[in-house]
């Protein structure tokens, strides 16, 4: 690639902080996304089994967790979508713009119809309009990077910062709508919040420079029709398995499970049988597979903070802070607080290490073995009656977790992009979500087997089981290294 190409495509040669100034776009639309879904999530599985004098909908609070779970898998499995599209048909940079407005359109949704009427719309349009804007906007982060560019890591580590700062102020304003005022002036917030991302993205996104709207592998006209009729079958066989009462409210959960996994497993296949796949890239999908095992494990456990956590909240945590009472989403609030304030110190830690710092596998393996300490922590409080357990305890348990983030999401996100065949960059980011909605998806199966009667099974047996695949990712650790081939 000549320099001139290079300079059209990674407009690198302004830079703020030392990184490319797409960075700022980029971090401020994923603010506003992240603002508008945890501010939502924060509040649903409330809004899904309060009682109806409480504005809620009444659902059995095993079926409203397991939907939260459920709902949060299918964001990261529509991310296929979304990955597919910006591929083959619009490039990553549209993809996003298209991607927020989509997920405006699903808070308005929630906001204004009642019931499960919105729900259903609602995340219906969330879920594929966050599906395409995740994969997408962190694929385009990476674009701006050139391959072993030490400052990619830092990079990635800020973009986690803009996601932690919409993630904090997302939970506590829709939750003091939630108490004030009701639930969908909370779901309104979040519309907002997404409308101020999708504006400045507009405003600012000339300094994403070419190499976003580049379509990497274009769709053939002629392949056009066979693409429409497989999506319409596609559609008519969902419709008809909805219609057929085979997947249930109560079930969706391990249905969405079960999906994420099927659809993992044939996206490793063709990555890996593909002729446009050089050998040394497939290498590297394949020490992507224990990455994503891993990855999947860390987010099974974090995610239960909008699942098991947020019954935890409501029903076992004093909220009392200098004599008034919290509402229980702050829960979701309480975890983004340590990321704001270790995520800069994490960026200039690994752009001032460089080369020394410790290996990807490494990271990985400290950021699950310290969630499943964290888990283990709530032992503690285990076996508690009412609001026993202090939200200030609750908040040290999460400074771990933040540092298990820290350890494993960003860096995650960046390996992705340095691992990803050519051909395959957005829809390897995509494979890479599936990690997080199979977590996802996951925490709500594990929320159903929650009780206050039995939390010291609970949090003992979920802690154990993620330490011991941390331990596995540390013995695993050399063979990882040498199927990166030339990724750090």
């Amino acid at each position: 690639m000549s320099e001139t190409v290079q300079q059209l495509e990674r407009p690198g040669r302004r830079t703020v902080f030392g990184h490319p100034t797409g960075l700022v776009n980029l971090f401020n639309v994923e603010l506003w996304e992240r603002f508008s879904y945890y501010g939502m999530l924060g509040i649903l599985a409330y809004y899904l089994y309060y009682s109806l004098e409480k504005g809620g909908l009444a659902l059995p609070q095993a079926t409203a967790t397991g939907i939260v779970g459920a709902y949060g898998g299918l964001v990261y499995l529509s991310t296929v979508l979304g990955g597919w599209l910006s591929d083959r048909v619009f490039g990553m940079e549209r993809m996003v713009f298209y991607g927020g407005f989509v997920v405006m359109v699903g808070h308005i949704a929630l906001a204004v119809l009642p019931d499960l009427t919105g729900v259903g719309v609602g995340l219906v349009c969330v879920a594929l309009g966050s599906g395409a804007l995740k994969a997408n906007a962190s694929s385009l982060l990476g674009t701006l990077y050139e391959k072993g560019d030490p400052r990619c890591d830092g990079g990635f580590t800020l973009f986690y910062l803009g996601i932690n700062l919409g993630a904090f102020f997302g939970p506590i304003l829709t939750g003091i709508l939630q108490t004030s005022a009701g639930f969908h002036y909370g779901f309104g917030a979040a519309a907002v919040g997404m409308a101020f991302g999708l504006a400045q993205y507009v405003v600012f996104r000339r300094n994403l420079g070419e190499a976003g709207k580049r379509v990497p592998n274009p769709l053939p006209r002629e392949a056009l029709r066979k693409t429409v009729g497989i999506a319409v079958a596609g559609l008519l066989v969902l419709v008809s398995v909805l219609l057929s009462g085979l997947v249930t409210l109560a079930n969706l959960a391990k249905v969405t499970t079960g999906l994420i996994i099927v659809a993992s497993v044939a996206y490793f296949v063709v990555m890996l049988t593909s002729q446009k796949v050089t050998a040394i890239e497939r290498s590297r999908v394949r020490a992507f597979i224990l990455l994503f095992i891993a990855n999947a494990a860390f987010w099974s456990l974090f995610q239960q903070m909008f699942t098991m956590l947020a019954v935890y909240s409501d029903e076992r945590m004093n909220w009392n802070i200098f004599g008034w009472t919290a509402p229980p989403s702050f829960i979701g609030a309480e975890e983004p607080i340590w990321i704001i304030l270790l995520s800069p110190l994490f960026a200039a830690m690994w752009t001032r290490l460089a080369e020394r710092a410790p290996s990807t596998p490494m990271k990985f393996a400290v950021g699950v073995l310290g969630m499943g300490a964290a888990f283990l922590l709530f032992l503690i409080f285990a076996g508690g009656t009412g609001k026993s357990t202090p939200a200030l305890a609750v908040l040290f348990i999460l400074a771990i977790f933040a540092v298990s983030e820290l350890m494993l999401s960003p860096i995650g996100l960046s390996v992705t992009t340095k691992l990803a065949p050519e051909i395959f960059r957005a829809r390897m980011m995509a494979l890479y979500f599936f990690s997080v909605g199979l977590g996802t998806s996951m925490s709500g199966v594990l929320a159903s087997f929650y009780s206050s009667r039995h939390e010291f099974a609970y949090f003992g047996l979920n802690g154990a089981v993620v330490i011991v695949i941390g331990l596995v990712i540390v013995a695993l650790g050399p063979w990882i290294r040498r199927r990166m081939e030339g990724v750090h």
